[in-house]
């Protein structure tokens, strides 16, 4: 069966094994996807700039700034670099002695790092010096490759991961599995940091993953749970979304603030079922994310809401709405599992 075929039988499950007290939202979510192609139409553009709270709001300044310091880069792409190299965490150190939340090691450091904040200081773990230090480095590799043929993006990328000379010698990316899939993972991941000029594409399996989660309607909430066997087959809010996307072949991190870069992110306006829906604590933070759901249409998802309660139908408008992403595959293999907690 092709995968138009098994989309349309995915609906008729929902549709049927709802029952009468929830017919109303299989409505919402047929009608709703119904009008995906009006959503999506539009001219096409480049993205600009960072989405509303993609990245902690003490580094979007800098993020913006430095983002725009040479064409080969964008704020979104420095963004993702930040992300899949610490996940924001400017403490980070890794075993091989690379620092900071840009993750340089010292000897790229000592040739490369920049004084961002003027105090006289080039300091490894300051973010106001590694932010626009990653951005100088990106910059001075894409200058080291501006004449090999290609995407220059592509190729500066390849050039922070296989070094200058290899993708000098193959004119551009270089046959390497481990620089096409570090290319590749970047410019995905830097898709859930822009500021889409166009409506975000649907996703497909949306109707799968909603399918999962309605038959999960009832059970106790879980802290923690994973929804095996010895837990009863009950969740958390983060379990049921792993779980139901898993189901449709995309597999999620664990923890809800991670999920949150598993693909773009439309406007509350354009939401269509099978987005996950979040809430923070901090609406610039995506860090502090607490709770995600997943969105049915009309306003309502379906989520496991907190200890005492049952998986549910709830309305996604409330002060600590934060925002959604549509998952895609691409998307959610891009996020640095090291991340998860």
């Amino acid at each position: 069966m092709g995968e138009d075929g098994r989309v349309r039988k995915v609906w008729l499950g929902v549709s049927v094994g709802l029952g009468v007290s929830f017919s109303f939202v299989a409505l919402l979510v047929v009608g709703t996807y119904m009008v995906a192609a009006n959503l999506v139409g539009g001219a096409g553009g480049k993205a600009v700039g960072l989405a509303k709270g993609a990245v902690p709001a003490p580094y979007e300044p800098l993020i913006q700034r430095y983002g725009n310091t040479c064409p080969a880069i964008n704020p979104a792409l420095l963004a993702a670099q930040l992300y899949q190299e610490s996940g924001w965490n400017a403490k980070a150190q890794s075993p091989a002695n690379a620092k900071g939340i840009a993750q340089f090691i010292p000897a790229t450091w000592a040739s490369h790092g920049v004084d961002g904040n003027k105090d006289g200081v080039k300091d490894i773990w300051d973010p106001q010096d590694a932010i626009p230090s990653a951005a100088a480095y990106d910059c001075s590799l894409a200058k080291y490759v501006k004449d090999v043929p290609g995407n220059q993006t592509h190729n500066m990328l390849a050039s922070y991961n296989a070094g200058a000379y290899a993708v000098i010698k193959y004119g551009g990316v270089p046959p390497y599995r481990e620089t096409q899939n570090y290319v590749k993972t970047i410019t995905t991941l830097a898709k859930s940091f822009e500021a889409p000029v166009q409506k975000v594409q649907p996703s497909r399996q949306s109707a799968g993953a909603i399918y999962f989660a309605q038959k999960q309607l009832g059970k106790p909430y879980l802290w923690g749970g994973n929804g095996t066997p010895e837990q009863g087959g009950r969740f958390d809010c983060s379990g049921l979304t792993k779980a139901a996307y898993k189901t449709v072949g995309i597999d999620l991190p664990r923890v809800a603030n991670d999920q949150w870069n598993a693909g773009p992110h439309p406007k509350r306006n354009e939401l269509l079922p099978g987005d996950l829906v979040f809430f923070a604590y901090d609406l610039d933070d995506p860090r502090s994310i607490h709770h995600v759901g997943i969105y049915v249409g009309g306003g309502y998802m379906i989520n496991a809401p907190y200890t005492g309660a049952v998986i549910r139908f709830d309305k996604i408008d409330s002060p600590d709405y934060i925002g959604a992403t549509r998952v895609t595959q691409d998307g959610a293999k891009a996020l640095p599992r090291a991340n998860s907690a």
